[in-house]
């Protein structure tokens, strides 16, 4: 059987059926309040923490990013979100409830775990109307879905001729089968061209807006950055930031690139002031601390014709590798420089 899981919670809204794009089934639960939380959730396989007292909420109506380098646990902690890893300690809670308790697991989180799980032989359509069959789905949630992603022309095709991108494209077919008011994605992206990996981003954002709870992972920092509302960074097993995107990537310090014929009088007048400089080449610095504004005021009181004045844009890349430096499992004896932007 495919591993790809769906699961979650809805409110309890009536005892009448739910209205669910062209069919119906019986309701369920849903919990007001935090969709997702971790508490103090520790993972160990013999002697290696995997995932080491993590403690983090994921609030609905918004994308909430999981970022971590490779080895750093995401995968562990999204599995016992939905059971399929059982915590050395600590609970992880889905509306306020164990989810291996849920007795609508189809209709309450959709997952993508492992997009590849699906076996070979089978077509998008028979995987799909398996699935819909056993949580009591109408069939046509499956064509719907089907279109949705983008299956529709090959829902005949075995999955075993499939590409990886087809695949992604099959798992979160899976994920949003039951309509779910929680997606865990796990690298989404993966192996999708630009067109599907905007189409991911599109999706997510539809999804939260609609109120539900998107928690998704990603390597791709510029994806990530057009996506995510709310950050969570993992290293080590351990929860290194929880924050809004812009939050995360402001720093609080303006940084500028100042170049000058005359760049050391310059540095001077303003190394008197505590300014944190750095020298890129003859000409030009780096400018840690002051506005570019300040430091165009302090180059015209010193008499300093400055050729250019430009602050610097701080990216999701650059906040997270700098967070993230000494949480790296595997690193590479070539590390890239720091671009002046030159």
């Amino acid at each position: 059987m495919p591993t790809v899981l769906l699961t979650g919670a809805l409110t309890l809204l009536s005892e009448s059926k739910i209205s669910i794009r062209g069919g119906s089934f019986a309701p369920h639960f849903f919990y007001a309040g935090n969709m997702i939380q971790a508490q103090q959730l520790t993972k160990r396989y013999g002697n290696k923490t995997v995932v080491d007292h993590a403690s983090f909420t994921v609030q609905p109506g918004a994308v909430t990013g999981f970022l971590g380098p490779n080895g750093a646990g995401k995968s562990t902690t999204m599995r016992m979100i939905v059971g399929l890893a059982a915590p050395t300690s600590g609970q992880v809670l889905v509306n306020n409830r164990d989810f291996k308790k849920s007795q609508h697991p189809l209709t309450e989180v959709g997952t993508l775990l492992e997009a590849k799980s699906v076996h070979k032989s089978l077509t998008p359509l028979a995987h799909l109307r398996s699935m819909a069959a056993t949580a009591g789905l109408p069939k046509s949630r499956v064509q719907e879905v089907l279109e949705l992603t983008g299956l529709s022309g090959v829902q005949r095709k075995k999955v075993g001729g499939f590409s990886l991108g087809m695949g992604q494209r099959l798992g979160i077919a899976s994920a949003l089968l039951g309509d779910p008011q929680v997606l865990i994605l796990d690298e989404p992206v993966n192996g999708l061209d630009p067109e599907g990996v905007a189409w991911v981003r599109n999706l997510a954002r539809a999804q939260a807006a609609e109120g539900k709870t998107v928690f998704i992972s990603s390597h791709l920092m510029s994806e990530m950055a057009q996506t995510a509302d709310h950050l969570i960074v993992i290293g080590r097993g351990r929860i290194m930031a929880d924050a809004p995107i812009s939050e995360f990537i402001d720093n609080g310090l303006a940084q500028t690139i100042v170049r000058a014929t005359d760049i050391d009088v310059l540095m001077n007048a303003l190394s008197a002031q505590g300014v944190q400089l750095r020298r890129i080449d003859a000409q030009t610095l780096e400018v840690t601390g002051p506005e570019s504004e300040v430091i165009g005021r302090r180059a015209l009181e010193t008499g300093v014709a400055l050729s250019e004045l430009r602050p610097i844009q701080r990216t999701l890349e650059d906040a997270y590798m700098e967070l993230t430096r000494d949480a790296v499992e595997y690193n590479s004896n070539i590390v890239a420089k720091h671009s002046d932007g030159k």
